[in-house]
């Protein structure tokens, strides 16, 4: 029976939480991978999950699943057109379309039942403060504040415990993510990033996303193979 420490990595299929999964294991945690299939446009970053969870050795892989479309308000989860052709100073104004409402809120929520139901203390997301579209549940204040709750919902906070949230990446560039996948050994290959991608999956290459990517491994020095 194992004896490392058991995290709960939430896995995307982006180079992102790739990293952060990766930055995980070389930590010394036993990691379970979890994504979510929550009706967005597109289910390639499942696929290139699966992928990663696979290479990385993930103790287990699941996907939870629920349909955000139900409510839509954003492009990537209603039919709303994924901005194109931004560039760094548009990108760093506002809060784009490409924002779904209360998204990391959800997603830390279903990976704390998990992590309980595991035992584990710890959870790790691959959010970023700094390349990061302008989203506000990105930014480090919002983690504190859900760490804060953590420890008030939950069994394991209020007899002792402590439920830390990792976020390895939060004050890294883009290039600075990229450079420490490499380090870690992450096959960004299997990675997936795009927000509109085509029906088999190909990038757009002018979305946010795809844009921030190319930025990142070119600052590098770095090929995206």
């Amino acid at each position: 029976m194992s004896q490392r420490p058991r995290a709960v990595c939430l896995l995307s299929g982006g180079l992102d939480s790739a990293t952060s999964m990766a930055w995980a294991l070389r930590q010394g945690y036993e990691c379970f991978a979890l994504s979510f299939d929550y009706g967005q446009r597109h289910s390639v970053e499942l696929r290139a999950a699966a992928r990663i969870a696979a290479a990385l050795g993930a103790a287990e892989h699941r996907v939870a699943k629920f349909d955000l479309g139900v409510f839509g308000g954003s492009a990537l989860t209603a039919d709303i057109a994924v901005p194109k052709g931004r560039g760094p100073d548009e990108m760093g104004r506002g809060i784009p379309v490409t924002y779904v409402p209360a998204r990391n809120t959800i997603f830390l929520s279903i990976a704390l039942a998990w992590a309980e139901v595991l035992g584990a203390s710890d959870i790790v997301i691959g959010v970023n403060a700094i390349d990061y579209s302008g989203y506000p549940d990105c930014r480090p204040e919002y983690i504190e504040a859900f760490e804060r709750l953590a420890q008030l919902a939950t069994k394991a906070g209020v007899e002792g415990g402590r439920i830390r949230i990792h976020t390895p990446l939060i004050r890294l560039s883009k290039a600075g993510i990229i450079r420490l996948g490499a380090t870690l050994g992450v096959d960004f290959r299997m990675t997936h990033s795009c927000y509109d991608p085509g029906p088999e999956g190909a990038p757009c290459g002018a979305c946010d996303s795809c844009l921030l990517r190319r930025k990142g491994f070119e600052e590098a020095g770095l090929e995206d193979r």
